[in-house]
């Protein structure tokens, strides 16, 4: 059965089913003396990562004018080149953003960083490691009780990788890694299809198994030494979220799920298929945002360290292997080949932020990009460099943001060329600081309706975007 969610009313649903009342989508939409009211607007938060850096070859080499990443000219003033001239008719609805990087990972080799794209934390090189909450998960702990899932969280590997070599872009309160998931069909079927009808008696089971547990658990805590103690109260504080995991489904298990038509999505391929994967992996967020069922989305491309199936998205554009593009820029045609990826990457991240533009938004004014904010990037740029992170910031339009320009805080400072074989650019020393990350992360949380003033080691606010 397909819905048109767009026109989708209150009365309507009713009549199929009382019990929807509860679901927050569906209480916004009203009718008052025969015309439509207008719902409150949500406010949505996605943000994709993609590994290896980016094209940036110096000013004096041919390619520069074609495949290097960043932008020519800069504020208002800024020309694509063939790595994001797919974006071009998006231009007024995104800011590129180069000279931001985490200070904690400046140091570290790029094929470490991307666990703390989204937390800023000091998970270092080597030796004992702790991360933090990711922004995601920040913002997800104030709308994620608003939807049936407070976030959903999707790379092309899946799992959580392993420390330093994430495979998910989402970590909790606590630091911990959360499971990303790489199945477009199971990722579907888990959003908007009923797997059986035990689902409520299944709940009252785990309700009464964790019931027992934190009773054996009380008693068991005073006969803890110091340390055991604290690695039980963390234990604790982990079933405690289940607890509250259990409560909300219990809230959910009677509404039904969302109608959704996903025809144009092939939800049985696989990376190796690699365009077709992007655009079932985007299509899935599009829905999940269209339906409701989120509000928060993390979609990690690729692992770093070209490790896992994620580096053989390159067959997309006809190469093998994607990380070795990054290695091969010396060679002939090798930034045009390395353009050629991320313009791919440019083209798909366009088709699912314009399929935003054209979907209106539901029951209210204007469409869905306006009130969704998209942060696509990576965390590194240069070859392995953890600095001038490549940065593109999309949409939400209705949260103030003043697009259509490029932020060059980088500048003539920025680092450019390929590897001759000699020293990585990680391990030089650059007499020059970059803006914390973290200082857009708190303008970001801010604009989608967060109170908080700092986030990880951020200095202030970042007032031009």
């Amino acid at each position: 059965m397909h819905i048109d969610i767009a026109s989708l009313d209150r009365r309507r649903f009713l009549r199929g089913s009382a019990v929807a009342l509860a679901l927050p989508w569906f209480e916004t939409f009203a009718r008052a003396a025969g015309s439509a009211a207008r719902r409150a607007r949500p406010k949505r938060f996605a943000c994709v990562y993609f590994p290896d850096g980016v094209p940036m070859p110096l000013a004096e080499d041919p390619a520069y004018q074609d495949w290097a990443w960043f932008p020519h000219g800069k504020g208002k003033e800024f020309t694509f080149t063939k790595c994001l001239e797919p974006l071009e008719p998006l231009r007024q609805d995104l800011t590129v953003l180069s000279g931001l990087s985490h200070p904690s990972a400046r140091g570290i080799h790029g094929h470490s960083n991307a666990d703390q794209f989204l937390t800023g934390a000091a998970t270092g090189p080597i030796g004992p490691y702790k991360n933090s909450i990711s922004l995601d998960q920040e913002f997800a702990a104030h709308v994620g009780d608003e939807t049936r899932y407070a976030s959903l969280v999707m790379s092309t590997d899946g799992g959580t990788g392993t420390p330093r070599g994430a495979q998910t872009l989402s970590f909790d309160r606590n630091g911990r890694a959360i499971p990303a998931a790489h199945r477009p069909k199971k990722i579907f079927d888990s959003l908007f299809v009923t797997s059986d009808g035990d689902a409520a008696r299944r709940l009252a089971l785990d309700e009464s198994a964790l019931d027992d547990l934190l009773a054996d658990a009380r008693s068991l805590r005073g006969k803890l030494s110091g340390n055991d103690q604290q690695a039980l109260d963390e234990y604790l504080e982990s079933v405690r979220e289940t607890e509250l995991k259990i409560e909300k489904a219990k809230r959910w298990v009677s509404i039904p799920l969302p109608k959704v038509d996903a025809d144009h999505l092939e939800l049985e391929v696989t990376p190796d298929d690699s365009r077709a994967y992007l655009q079932a992996m985007y299509g899935l967020i599009h829905l999940a945002f269209q339906t409701d069922s989120t509000r928060v989305a993390t979609y990690q491309i690729g692992r770093e360290n070209g490790i896992g199936i994620s580096d053989h998205l390159g067959r997309a554009v006809g190469f093998e292997l994607a990380h070795q593009l990054s290695h091969e820029t010396k060679k002939p045609d090798g930034w045009k080949r390395f353009g050629t990826y991320c313009r791919f990457l440019s083209e798909e991240l366009g088709r699912f932020v314009a399929k935003l533009k054209a979907t209106p938004e539901a029951g209210g004014d204007g469409n869905m990009l306006d009130n969704t904010l998209v942060l696509f990037g990576s965390a590194s740029s240069a070859f392995h460099l953890s600095r001038n992170y490549p940065l593109i910031l999309l949409g939400g339009g209705n949260m103030g943001f003043a697009h259509g320009q490029y932020l060059d805080y980088a500048g003539a400072n920025a680092y450019a060329g390929g590897w001759d074989g000699g020293t990585e650019p990680w391990q030089r020393e650059f007499s020059t600081d970059e803006i914390p990350l973290a200082n857009l992360f708190v303008t970001m949380l801010q604009r989608l309706g967060v109170q908080t003033e700092s986030f990880a080691d951020s200095t202030g606010a970042l007032g031009d975007v």
